[in-house]
């Protein structure tokens, strides 16, 4: 389990490596992740959009940007949470994936908050580290 905290908000991430949807000898690795912004901020916000920074342990880089997170630009009330399950693949064992979500106040103001650093490994085998 990985954890950040912005400005009250936490964002949990939670990954967990697919077998069956990765083909390691075809250089495919598949991680599924679950992600708990859980708002204590004392105030309702809305995820507006992402940005993720993907590395492999080749050194390969993807961004990834994009409105809402899974279709949805949802409204966290205040001492309320919002969850979410997606996924990301890899051209090799292990990587590492961070970002923000950028958010919205009731006032219209835009701010970010991290996403922690998540380590893509797996199970059994010692990291790659860049």
């Amino acid at each position: 389990m990985f954890k950040a905290i912005t400005k009250g908000i936490s964002v949990t991430a939670m990954p967990v490596y697919i077998d069956e949807r990765s083909d390691p000898e075809n250089s495919k690795y598949f991680w599924a992740y679950r992600i708990i912004i859980d708002n204590q901020s004392g105030a309702d916000v809305q995820l507006i959009s992402r940005y993720w920074n993907i590395v492999d342990s080749a050194g390969r880089i993807e961004e990834v940007k994009g409105e809402g997170v899974v279709g949805l630009q949802p409204v966290i009330k205040a001492g309320q949470n919002f969850s979410y399950t997606s996924g990301c693949p890899l051209g090799s064992s292990s990587g590492i994936m961070q970002g923000t979500y950028t958010m919205q106040d009731p006032d219209g103001t835009r701010f970010d908050i991290d996403i922690p650093a998540i380590s893509l490994d797996l199970p059994g085998v010692e990291p790659v580290i860049n």
